[in-house]
């Protein structure tokens, strides 16, 4: 099983620093355009993947009060993108560092709603994986809609292919 997960976090990773070269391109207002979608702009958008990737981290880590790195954070996009990117690269090396017996493990957490929850740390990578590709996609309709017509392909098949 750790195979599998090994290579998910190697995907999200290669796939989250192929959006994000596209995504650093952009102007404040193609950013920050209110398109319909999850959240109202790209920059929002981004800003969510961050949060949710950094407080589920967090979580496999064991931090009591997880905190989102987006409210506070005072830099520019493209520190915001790379502070994600790290968050990223984080999640791989967790991932290639982790015994395997650790998988099952079973995280206890309240969600931002207060509510309680338990799942398995393989589980929250599952999570963590399947919501970023959810919101690349997203990202993708939203960059097309701004004007971006080159946006690199980010399907497992193609990281898979290259053998990454």
């Amino acid at each position: 099983m750790k195979e599998v997960v090994l290579n998910l976090a190697g995907y999200h990773y290669w796939a989250n620093q192929r959006l994000v070269a596209v995504l650093k391109k952009l102007t404040a207002t193609q950013l920050d355009q209110e398109l319909v979608s999850s959240f109202p702009s790209i920059r929002q958008t981004v800003y969510h993947m961050w949060d949710a990737e950094s407080v589920w981290k967090q979580r496999i880590e064991l931090v009591e009060k997880t905190k989102k790195p987006a409210p506070q954070f005072q830099g520019t996009f493209a520190q915001a993108c790379d502070d994600w990117i790290t968050v990223s690269r984080q999640l791989l090396e967790m991932v290639q560092q982790i015994n395997p017996v650790k998988l099952p493990h079973t995280v206890a957490y309240y969600n931002s709603q207060k509510q309680y929850g338990k799942l398995t740390v393989i589980e929250i990578l599952m999570h963590v994986f399947n919501h970023a590709t959810y919101h690349r996609g997203q990202l993708v309709t939203l960059l097309r809609q701004v004007g971006v017509t080159k946006i690199p392909g980010m399907d497992f098949s193609e990281y898979a292919k290259k053998g990454q």
